[in-house]
């Protein structure tokens, strides 16, 4: 960890470990039993976070007679689901700049089916009746350094040629929005992101699920998968589920498909929050529309005004352990905490003083196209999709979606897209893994304090479509 000015770790001095999302909330539902026996479904879900939560509804609202059941290791929303920063972007492909260099041919129709796969979850929302307060506020990608304003003017014209709605804003446009005396410029999009209470948006969803017939057991991990003559035998800690068809919704956790697990690794980010803001500090800082905001450099924090007036700040660090290990400890870290603070108060000096309350983390189901992928196994009768990278909570409808139409046999648009159809290229094996991620870590970090300026590994990585940029 760099040395960290004294001052600075003053104001970690009441922080707390704690998930600031699940702090005494009330809307917080009763657990579910665990599985206990033998069930029977036409679809078993494994996984009771959002990927999973939205393939039960989805599967009800398309055939309301289906059976179905989800069968979690833990409480529902208990991993990156529950734990987010409540960013939900249209993005299928944790960007447009990453979707365009990899999918460019289909990027009108990937972009077209992202809107109009937020526009769905807002439709749900309100149809059921979701207490998770939703905001359609936009985000600002804000530029903290020169160099960080290249292309931005161009990417704003492409993205609204794709069907976005983007503007560029220069130095004196973004500070009038947020006062930060680090922003030279930004991008906003104007309409690409709400943001959402995401343990809220959990609970609104297993509400939803339940309210059509779903059936929910937590506290069951998942041994494994059975193939037998008409279906899949799902085996828990307690009891089997016997499936005519499972979608597995595991993120980082390791999957019970093993071809797929080469695909993905878990880094872990982190997270803190402010206490409330008074009126003066607010004013200082202006912010009055209360967009999503992240920073444009290869390691980059997002940041969010909360419901009640606090501040999320979170990002920069994504760290990876040896052999990919997804441990409790992890999820709190004092090194990465005072490099987020120190961060902060460089953004907002004008709010030195203030302390922060919460900090917490939670790993990230990444591959190395920072997009979501799917495959079938168990001859078809068994669906996966997994790969968000962080920017899930939006696009795990249209993961689920998309895995339901796979199980079912459906030729559709997603079906057919080539990010669909292709998988990713494969990390390698430990020692390699942790020395070529950690490498490559090292690499980003250096771009970053030289304008950007990319070594011979960065480039390589982009020839072989990798491309790693956080």
């Amino acid at each position: 960890m760099a040395v960290i000015d004294p001052i600075v770790l003053q104001h970690l001095a009441d922080l707390q470990p704690m998930l600031y999302w699940l702090d005494a909330d009330p809307l917080e539902p009763d657990s579910h039993s665990a599985l206990i026996g033998e069930v029977e479904a036409d679809l078993c879900i494994v996984g009771a976070g959002y990927t999973g939560l939205w393939t039960a509804l989805l599967a009800k609202e398309r055939s309301p007679e289906r059976n179905v059941v989800i069968i979690e290791q833990r409480e529902t929303g208990a991993g990156a689901s529950g734990r987010n920063g409540g960013f939900c972007n249209s993005s299928l492909t944790h960007g447009f700049i990453n979707g365009y260099s990899r999918f460019r041919s289909e990027m009108k129709t990937i972009e077209r089916l992202g809107r109009e796969n937020l526009d769905a979850i807002e439709e749900t929302i309100a149809r059921y009746k979701i207490e998770c307060d939703w905001e359609r506020t936009g985000e600002l990608r804000v530029a903290v350094e020169p160099w960080q304003l290249k292309g931005m003017k161009e990417e704003a014209a492409l993205r609204n040629e794709y069907g976005d709605n983007v503007e560029y804003l220069d130095e004196s446009e973004i500070q009038a929005r947020v006062n930060s005396p680090r922003y030279v410029g930004a991008l906003f999009d104007h309409d690409g992101t709400a943001l959402v209470n995401p343990a809220r948006l959990v609970w609104g969803l297993e509400r939803a699920c339940i309210s059509l017939g779903v059936k929910i057991f937590e506290n069951s991990k998942v041994e494994w998968l059975e193939s037998e003559k008409d279906g899949v035998i799902v085996h828990s800690s307690y009891g089997l589920v016997r499936a005519k068809k499972v979608a597995l919704a595991t993120n980082v956790f390791k999957s019970l498909v093993r071809s797929a697990q080469k695909y993905i690794i878990p880094v872990y980010d982190y997270q803190l929050v402010t206490e409330p803001l008074n009126k003066e500090q607010r004013e200082s800082i202006g912010w009055k529309n209360r967009e999503g905001i992240s920073d444009a450099g290869n390691q980059f924090h997002y940041y969010r005004l909360t419901n009640d007036g606090e501040i999320l700040w979170g990002g920069f660090e994504a760290i990876y352990n040896f052999r990919g290990k997804v441990r409790q400890e992890y999820e709190f870290s004092p090194e990465t905490y005072a490099t987020l603070a120190d961060n902060f108060l460089k953004t907002f000096p004008q709010l030195k003083g203030i302390s922060f309350t919460h900090g917490w983390g939670g790993a990230i189901d990444t591959c190395t196209r920072f997009s979501p992928f799917w495959g079938l196994a168990h001859k078809g009768r068994v669906g996966y999709v997994l790969g968000y990278t962080g920017l899930g909570v939006a696009a795990t409808r249209f993961g689920a979606a998309t895995l339901l139409d796979l199980l079912d046999g459906e030729d559709t648009e997603r079906t057919r897209l080539k990010m669909v159809r292709k998988k990713p290229l494969p990390f390698p094996p430990e020692p390699f893994r942790f020395i070529f991620i950690r490498f490559t870590q090292w690499s980003i970090n250096r771009a970053d304090e030289h304008e950007g300026r990319r070594n011979f590994w960065l480039r390589i990585l982009d020839r072989l479509g990798l491309g790693f940029d956080s």
